[in-house]
């Protein structure tokens, strides 16, 4: 993959403070997976101002990008402050546990 991408995806996981790699945009999830982490997100208090979505349906180099940016095979894909997350099962049991809420209000 070519370094603009990696460069792309790098800026936006590290300029923006909660980032989800995803299919389709928060107002309209294009799967299930992205539906799940964005409803995930909004029940753990990101608003959606401070949420940045990346259609990765839009952009086939950042689709495939973001898999070999994170060494993570599945979209979505949650970086907060820079930091990767997961996909959505892990944003669902980090919920679950109340640590995805204290990881997003503690960057808030």
């Amino acid at each position: 993959m070519d370094s603009t991408t990696q460069q792309r995806i790098d800026d936006l996981v590290k300029n923006n403070a909660v980032v989800l790699f995803m299919k389709g945009n928060a107002s309209f999830p294009m799967c299930g997976f992205s539906g799940r982490a964005v409803q995930i997100l909004k029940a753990s208090g990101v608003e959606s101002g401070s949420l940045t979505t990346v259609n990765v349906l839009e952009d086939e180099a950042i689709r495939q990008g973001i898999k070999e940016y994170s060494q993570w095979p599945t979209i979505p894909q949650l970086y907060v402050k820079g930091e990767f997350v997961g996909g959505s099962d892990i944003m669902m049991e980090m919920y679950e546990s109340g640590e995805l809420q204290q990881l997003i209000a503690a960057e808030a």
